[in-house]
């Protein structure tokens, strides 16, 4: 009989092809069900089901507010949303409450050898005060300890860190971040990681053509960054044109940028789309552009999953030089870095890849042997499986 693994997260798709959502958390869960029977505990939004089965995964969603005002999980990002609607705050008592009722039915309900709780805080903390007997295993993704990094929350940080059996990050940058916190703890750097067999590069020969953007459309994503570098390039008499996949809380506010910067026919905004229809882009784009920002509070990205997609897709890919960006993409040999919010120096590097092709492609080609060897999704799960006994072997003995 296999054994039983609780997942807690509230980023996890709200239904079958929930586009809306990043993916990587679930791409783990069900990977792992070859070896466990995975069960996932998250916030209930509307429309989605109570319980219901995901890609062979257990899903469990719990009930915080009437269902229309189920609104604080998803939508891109929990702290992004907060950010932008502060009035979000009020459920969040009721959501960690009821997260905590709900986790504390499973584990009486069903013999659970694991807690795996993605995110510090709240579901590391939350998974500190459900363990019991049980091993807990808490992963860090970024937000939780770039972003939410005000003095109040630092001891609900420490508390998860500290009562995990084991805590994994997704980037060194990350791990120093976390041992800062909590000095003494000693933070596996296991990132999450990219299915190679799908994100594949053309056939020989092909042709590419024009920019792409992925990812949330917040503030903190830098694509405002972005549409000034083409601001600039115009201005020099060049026009590459744009693509922007994804969807967010500042989504108005950058057409309404585009118009103002008379961007219009350059830049195409697509929506969120599928995962699984995102390597025909990386394919046809003559550069990713991966452009977030260091917010002014310490947030930053954890990891960055896309530049890794496109360059397993054999794409160029140019981005800020953030800690952790800057450990997928090193400048001049697997992408272009410029400095975060530097729309002239973007401009620069969008002139340089168009200007040098084969550099282009030669950094692109380097950064795809990178992701074979280092974030193959089934070396990563094979990793976590691992994990899983170990902790789970060490806390039975």
């Amino acid at each position: 009989m296999q054994r039983r693994i609780l997942v807690l997260t509230s980023t996890y798709p709200r239904y079958a092809g929930d586009a809306t959502v990043p993916p990587f958390v679930h791409e783990l869960t069900r990977r792992l069900t070859a070896w466990f029977e995975m069960h996932v505990l998250a916030p209930h939004a509307p429309g989605s089901a109570v319980e219901e089965q995901l890609d062979g995964v257990h899903m469990h969603r719990f009930r915080y507010l009437p269902e229309r005002m189920e609104t604080l999980a998803y939508g891109g990002g929990m702290l992004p949303g907060l950010r932008r609607y502060p009035w979000r705050a009020a459920g969040l008592l009721p959501l960690l409450t009821a997260e905590y009722l709900a986790g504390s039915r499973l584990l009486r309900q069903e013999d659970y050898a694991l807690i795996h709780a993605h995110w510090a805080v709240p579901h590391g903390f939350i998974g500190a005060r459900l363990k019991g007997a049980r091993a807990l295993l808490c992963t860090s993704h970024g937000s939780d300890l770039f972003a939410l990094d005000a003095p109040w929350a630092r001891p609900f940080k420490r508390h998860a860190l500290a009562h995990a059996d084991a805590v994994t990050v997704v980037s060194g940058a990350l791990g120093a971040k976390a041992v800062n916190l909590l000095p003494g703890l000693v933070p596996r750097i296991l990132p999450m990681g990219i299915d190679t067999r799908h994100f594949t590069p053309p056939v020989a020969g092909a042709s590419r053509d024009g920019l792409l953007y992925v990812g949330r459309l917040v503030q903190d994503k830098g694509v405002q960054t972005l549409l000034h570098a083409l601001a600039a390039l115009q201005a020099r008499g060049l026009h590459p044109h744009l693509k922007i996949i994804g969807t967010g809380p500042a989504e108005t506010d950058l057409r309404s940028l585009v118009q103002a910067l008379e961007l219009t026919p350059q830049v195409e905004f697509l929506g969120a789309l599928p995962n699984d229809t995102l390597p025909e882009f990386y394919r046809r784009a003559a550069a990713l552009v991966f452009p977030s920002l260091l917010g002014s509070k310490g947030q930053q990205e954890g990891m960055g999953l896309v530049p890794l997609e496109a360059l397993a897709c054999g794409c160029p890919v140019i981005a800020s030089r953030l800690p952790a960006v800057s450990e997928v993409v090193r400048d001049g040999e697997t992408g272009l870095l410029f400095t975060p919010g530097d729309a002239v120096a973007l401009a620069g590097c969008i002139e340089r890849m168009s200007a040098e092709p084969e550099m282009a492609r030669s950094t692109a080609a380097t950064g795809r042997q990178q992701v074979i060897e280092a974030y193959d999704w089934q070396d990563v799960a094979e990793r976590y499986r691992a994990l899983y006994e170990g902790l789970i072997s060490a806390r039975r003995s």
